[in-house]
């Protein structure tokens, strides 16, 4: 079984980000950039379904410029077999947007014919948590969103996830997409003589164009903020000055 894992370039989970002055974006300008903690789970789960032998070939794909194929290999150096980069230059924006890669990504599948898309339930820079349910449904297979255990035996994949009630189990007939939670693993520490084997593993380059999907415009951004600053907060002696106070700001 081929597993398919898309990754997404996002900004260090430990950079603290702030927009750019005239509001057009968030500055990038000398951040740590790194695979997307969501997605290096994901890539940790495919790599333990191949050392179980019930993956034959971890594939990762990602959608950007150049400067991404350096998370790419990060990937490979973890153990993935190859890599594929689509080139994102002729997309409608520099932001890749969720129905975007959801129809990037199908193409990839038609062309790779996974048995297993695993990736991150959400990236960390915009958390739609929604491209893989778009893929899912592009696709026409089922999905598992949110897993937090997985595993696979024949042609049906279990996954528990986490739901308000408790834990939900599924079960899937494979093809199917498969959407990570932080409690599924702990991925694995690179090594620098696996850093230097991912140098010699096959990267391909895709122009997002040869892929014949349509990507119009769906959202626009037009302005980027920082939240507005906490007030103070407002001690009371007892539960009566509480509900007191609650009733003056209109909350009950």
């Amino acid at each position: 079984m081929k597993v398919l894992v898309p990754i997404k370039r996002v900004v260090d989970s430990n950079v603290r980000v702030a927009p750019k002055r005239d509001g057009s974006g968030v500055e990038l300008a000398g951040a740590k950039m790194s695979i997307n903690p969501f997605d290096e789970i994901a890539v940790e789960e495919a790599l333990r379904l191949k050392e179980r032998g019930l993956a034959s070939e971890v594939v990762v794909v990602t959608i950007g410029g150049a400067e991404a194929q350096a998370q790419l290999r990060t990937a490979l150096a973890m153990g993935a077999d190859r890599a594929i980069q689509v080139d994102g230059a002729g997309l409608p924006s520099n932001e890749v947007q969720p129905l975007h890669a959801a129809r990037l990504l199908k193409a990839l599948v038609d062309r790779e014919q996974p048995g297993l898309v695993l990736m991150g339930k959400q990236a960390i820079d915009d958390d739609c948590n929604q491209t893989g349910q778009m893929l899912a449904a592009l696709w026409d297979r089922p999905q598992c969103t949110f897993t937090s255990r997985l595993a696979i035996a024949g042609g049906t994949l279990t996954g528990t996830r986490e739901v308000d009630a408790g834990l939900e189990t599924l079960e899937c007939e494979l093809p199917a997409v498969v959407t990570t939670d932080l409690r599924l693993n702990e991925p694995r520490f690179v090594k620098m003589p696996d850093i230097m084997k991912a140098k010699a593993k096959k990267l391909e380059v895709v122009p997002a164009a040869a892929l014949g999907v349509a990507v119009p415009p769906a959202l626009t951004t037009s302005h980027h903020a920082p939240p507005p600053k906490r007030s103070g907060g407002r001690k009371v002696a007892d539960v009566t000055e509480l509900v007191a106070a609650l009733r003056d700001r209109g909350v009950l």
